[in-house]
């Protein structure tokens, strides 16, 4: 069953007509068994695109016959979902990276614990204005995330593309030095919800967008001027439940989320690597 959470508004309604991440990484008991005549109940939190699509998928295909009944619940940002899952309104929540758990854990208080990461989305830089990133001038703008856990992330995949140095994971745009920066780059910060239609402000020379949203927005990676290395990527998404609250189902959901049925779907929905296995 999906349900879709539409929390942003016409903020993010716009954004699609223009057009994630702390605790121990954990093994759920499976020490009861499951039986597929009484299907137990979860209720999982996603990000409407690739994570509902995937979760949809063993809900159709593979949930039955392994005694567990899925609920989808989706979002369209990305602090409810852990908001949700902390109060109990979720039984786990699958659209975040560790670098980004780390942080809510930090700053929130949350008690999670998460399973092996799924899947890859790479970050992607998208412009109106340039054909090429190499186009990108002095003293240009780029769209940036506010967000503290991915905005490192996002600085370093302008790195990769020549345009910053030396970038650590704690940078900030707050805190880049001029060796740094010897482009003089500007940065706007926003919500990264709502990015995406900074791609087409005159003013903007480079919007980073999450993968996330870029397929929701039914864009692909292969129309960006620069696309993030999924090798050796530490932002791998995976599942996320309360701390000491994973039970069989739980423990079962996260088995089906790296079956080999699961990994064939996402290669052959995403075949140009808009979303690869990370199993």
């Amino acid at each position: 069953m999906r349900k879709a959470l539409t929390l942003l508004g016409t903020g993010l309604a716009a954004a699609l007509a223009l057009t994630a991440c702390g605790g121990g990484e954990s093994t759920p008991s499976a020490e009861t068994s499951l039986d597929p005549a009484q299907p137990v109940t979860v209720t999982v939190g996603a990000s409407p695109v690739p994570q509902a699509k995937i979760l949809e998928f063993i809900d159709q295909n593979l949930a039955k016959e392994a005694g567990i009944d899925l609920t989808i619940e989706e979002f369209d940002d990305y602090q409810t979902p852990n908001i949700a899952l902390s109060d109990g309104s979720l039984d786990a929540n699958y659209y975040q990276h560790l670098p980004f758990l780390e942080e809510q854990e930090q700053s929130k208080g949350y008690k999670f614990e998460h399973g092996a990461g799924v899947h890859i989305e790479p970050y992607a830089g998208f412009s109106a204005r340039h054909k090429d990133i190499a186009d990108i001038p002095d003293g240009g703008t780029i769209a940036i995330t506010n967000d503290p856990a991915n905005q490192p992330r996002a600085l370093k995949v302008l790195e990769a593309a020549g345009l910053l140095k030396n970038i650590e994971d704690d940078s900030s745009v707050l805190n880049l030095t001029d060796e740094q920066n010897p482009k003089k780059l500007k940065f706007e910060e926003n919500q990264p919800e709502i990015l995406l239609p900074l791609v087409e402000d005159p003013k903007i020379d480079l919007a980073l967008i999450n993968g996330n949203f870029i397929l929701q927005a039914g864009l692909s990676t292969e129309e960006a001027l620069v696309v993030e290395s999924v090798e050796d990527n530490p932002y791998a998404n995976f599942l996320v439940w309360r701390e000491g609250e994973g039970t069989p189902a739980i423990a079962k959901l996260d088995e089906l989320l790296h079956s080999p049925e699961v990994k064939e779907y996402i290669t052959k929905t995403w075949p140009n690597g808009d979303v690869t296995p990370a199993f």
